[in-house]
C-alpha cells in the first residue's frame, strides 16, 4: 500500500510533463522525483510515463489513475481547508500573495506593522508575477488585480483602477518627444496600442518590458512614454515621472482582497483580511488616479 505522499510526485509530473518542473513545484530536487516515480512503477510492475519530444507523457497505466489521483488531491485539500476554517487562534501560518509592485509601493510598512503586532502569526509572502492557486492552498489570502475573481473565492473589490499616461518632463521639455514619440510597451504587446496612435504623432516602440517597476524606471530614465496604473508612479512621487493630461477610460479591473470560501472563518486569516482592508481603503484615491502630478504639455496631441 502507498500513502498519498507516494502519488504527489506522480501528480506533479503528470501536470507539468517534466521531472525538473515537477521537482521545482514540490520544492525537491530532480533526482528525488525520478527516484519516487521509479519506486512507484517498480512496486506495481507498470510504466506510468513515457518520454516524448515535449517531455513526459502518461502511459495507458498512468492515464488510468490520473483522474483518481487528482480527485484524492482535491479531497485532501478540501479537508485541510475545512479544518483550517475552524481554527480560532491568532497564531500559526498564513500564506499571503500579492503583486510585488503593490507590495513595494503600498504595503511594505503596513505588513511590517502587522508582523510586529502579531508575533504568533507566521507570515509567508509570495510576490511573484503569477497568480497563486488558492484552491490548492498555494496561498490562504490574496490581494489581486483582476476584473472578477473565481467563484470559489470570497472577498471584496476595494476599488477600481485608473490608468494614466506618464512621461519624463525633462525629456519632453528638450523637445525630444514633439516630432517622434517613443513608446514603452509590455512584452506581450505586438502592436502599438490605441492610446499611443490616438494621442501622439509618429509613435514608435522604444522598449518592451515585463515588469511595472521596470516600466516606471524606463520612463524616469527618458526611454519614452508609458501607460501605467496610477498607483505605482503616483506613490513614488518622482519628479522624473509625471502624468500627461490625457484622459484614459476607467479600467474594468479592480483591487480585490480574496480568500477561499472554506477559510472565511479562520481567525488569523480574518484578522489579516480586516487589517489589509483597513490599510487599502484610505488608498482608494491613489488607485483612482486622484493623487497624480500632472505635466501641462502643449501640442502633445495630433
Amino acid at each position: 500500500m502507498h500513502s498519498w505522499d507516494d502519488f504527489r510526485y506522480f501528480r506533479a509530473v503528470a501536470r507539468h510533463g517534466s521531472f525538473s518542473v515537477a521537482a521545482k513545484s514540490l520544492g525537491v530536487n530532480h533526482s528525488t522525483v525520478s527516484r519516487r516515480i521509479q519506486v512507484l512503477e517498480e512496486r506495481h510492475g507498470v510504466r506510468l510515463f513515457e518520454r516524448t519530444r515535449s517531455g513526459y507523457g502518461l502511459t495507458e497505466a498512468g492515464e488510468s489513475i490520473v483522474e483518481l489521483v487528482e480527485q484524492i488531491h482535491n479531497d485532501s485539500q478540501k479537508a485541510s481547508r475545512l479544518l483550517l476554517g475552524l481554527d480560532s487562534r491568532l497564531e500559526g501560518k498564513i500564506k499571503l500573495t500579492m503583486p510585488h509592485d503593490l507590495f513595494e509601493s503600498c504595503l511594505v510598512e503596513p505588513l511590517k506593522q502587522f508582523v510586529d503586532q502579531n508575533p504568533l502569526i507566521q507570515l509567508s509572502l509570495s510576490v511573484t508575477h503569477g497568480l497563486r492557486d488558492l484552491a490548492n492552498r498555494e496561498a490562504d489570502l490574496a490581494v489581486r488585480f483582476t476584473p472578477s475573481p473565481p467563484d470559489y473565492l470570497v472577498g471584496k473589490c476595494i476599488t477600481p483602477i485608473q490608468h494614466g499616461i506618464y512621461v519624463n518632463p525633462d525629456v519632453y521639455c528638450r523637445n525630444e518627444l514633439r516630432n517622434e514619440a517613443p513608446i514603452i510597451l509590455w512584452s506581450a504587446d505586438d502592436d502599438l496600442p490605441p492610446w499611443a496612435e490616438e494621442n501622439f504623432s509618429n509613435p514608435r516602440v522604444a522598449l518592451r518590458v515585463d515588469d511595472l517597476a521596470s516600466m516606471h524606471r524606463a520612463v524616469a530614465a527618458g526611454f519614452g512614454i508609458a501607460r501605467m496604473p496610477c498607483f505605482f508612479p503616483d506613490s513614488s512621487v518622482s519628479k522624473h515621472v509625471v502624468r500627461l493630461p490625457i484622459v484614459q477610460p476607467r479600467s474594468h479591473w479592480g483591487v480585490w482582497l480574496l480568500s477561499h470560501v472554506d477559510l472565511r472563518n479562520t481567525a488569523r486569516i480574518k484578522h489579516l483580511n480586516g487589517f489589509l482592508n483597513d490599510v487599502l481603503q484610505p488608498l482608494k484615491p491613489l488607485f483612482l488616479g486622484e493623487s497624480s502630478r500632472y505635466c501641462e504639455l502643449e501640442n502633445h496631441q495630433r
